[in-house]
């Protein structure tokens, strides 16, 4: 675990490189970023494929051991891409590819768009650019607070229980026991605090609609999605549709979480990307649906 000051907060970051031949740090740098709940421990399988890109896999505010603030002002996606510009240039870092699940796939676009210069690719799985109608928005917002306040209310304990019965990972019943209670017990570090107020102030109504701006993110886009997530692999080839240099995998037997259900086939999307990235060749070339 190292804590990392930033912006007047502190945010854990694991970065390591995973190949022997290189140093700590060494290699393309890779900013890796979990979704609402997570850790930067959520890719750790992933990164121990990944040689020899350097690996950056970040807390993000109010989850992990990164610092949960009382102050919502700090949890708003412009201060969160704001704290992540930040922590690359700490580390030294001039442009990264960015990949991001769920909440950390919409901070992922968020930084693209607000920094395009510092982000060399995206790797966006369940992602999504926002809420376009205002009334929806609205609903969202509200829905989000109400959640807020049960977390702050009931607690941990109590808000995990209800987190992980709700449709969206109705398909994590096929992950293994000791995979679901891996996942339960990372859920259960977290604070009632940094996940309310992360919701109050990332949540998708709360964060400005990207929509209208995908067709400004040029650079090279893999977005990821699970076949039994309905609306995330439309959203997912609806996105694409909108970007210059988009393609799209949609992985059979996986729902929202495919780094978790199918972890084998999310890692070799996700290093076949990689690799043509690397080698400069073009990133979006076909491969077939896994």
């Amino acid at each position: 675990m190292t804590l990392v000051a930033v912006n007047g907060i502190r945010l854990n970051v694991e970065t390591r490189a995973e190949s022997p031949r290189h140093g700590k740090g060494s290699g393309e740098p890779l900013l890796l970023l979990h979704g609402f709940t997570g850790a930067a421990s959520t890719w750790r399988d992933l990164t121990g494929a990944l040689n020899p890109w350097r690996c950056i896999a970040v807390d993000l505010i109010g989850h992990g051991t990164s610092d949960a603030p009382a102050d919502q002002r700090c949890y708003t996606m412009e201060r969160c891409v704001t704290d992540l510009v930040g922590l690359i240039d700490v580390l030294g870092v001039e442009r990264a590819v960015v990949l991001g699940y769920s909440m950390g796939g919409r901070v992922a676009l968020h930084l693209a768009a607000a920094a395009p210069q510092r982000v060399a690719a995206l790797v966006l799985e369940g992602a999504s650019p926002g809420i376009d109608d205002a009334a929806e928005r609205a609903a969202r917002v509200a829905s989000d607070r109400a959640l807020a306040d049960d977390i702050e209310l009931g607690g941990i304990a109590t808000f995990v229980d209800r987190w992980e019965r709700i449709p969206l990972f109705a398909t994590q019943a096929r992950l293994s026991d000791d995979v679901r209670a891996r996942l339960r017990q990372q859920r259960l570090t977290n604070r009632p605090a940094g996940l309310a107020n992360s919701l109050l102030g990332m949540g998708t109504g709360a964060q400005p609609s990207l929509w209208p701006r995908l067709r400004e993110l040029t650079m090279p886009v893999l977005l990821i999605a699970g076949e039994d997530d309905a609306k995330y692999s439309e959203m997912a080839r609806a996105m694409a549709s909108r970007m210059p240099c988009a393609a799209v995998r949609i992985v059979s037997g996986a729902g929202h979480a495919v780094h978790l259900e199918r972890p084998d086939a999310f890692n070799d999307h996700v290093k076949e990307f990689l690799k043509r990235c690397l080698s400069q060749q073009n990133p979006l070339a076909s491969s077939p649906r896994s």
